[in-house]
């Protein structure tokens, strides 16, 4: 699967960020939350969308692979992302 829009969208309450993946057999709508994005990418709390979108692109690789685990396990499903997804279970 890959990442078919270039530039996430952030929601106008700033809670997420909705991307897209592409595979087969659908395409995948995906968003990864605000807390994740604190919790997992060092994002500030008062942070605004400009830099949500860096914490999302520095972490774009991690958070497509857990993104693409989570719609692999759950398939036709949405996939959202949360803190507890990007924890090392053992």
């Amino acid at each position: 699967m890959d990442v078919i829009d270039l530039m996430p969208d952030v929601a106008a309450d700033r809670h997420e960020i909705s991307f897209r993946l592409t595979g087969h057999p659908s395409d995948v709508v995906c968003a990864i939350t605000r807390e994740a994005l604190e919790a997992q990418f060092w994002l500030p709390r008062d942070a605004d969308h400009v830099r949500m979108l860096k914490a999302f692109a520095h972490g774009r690789r991690r958070i497509i692979a857990v993104a693409e685990r989570k719609a692999r396990l759950r398939p036709g499903e949405p996939v959202r992302l949360a803190a507890e997804d990007f924890q090392i279970r053992r």
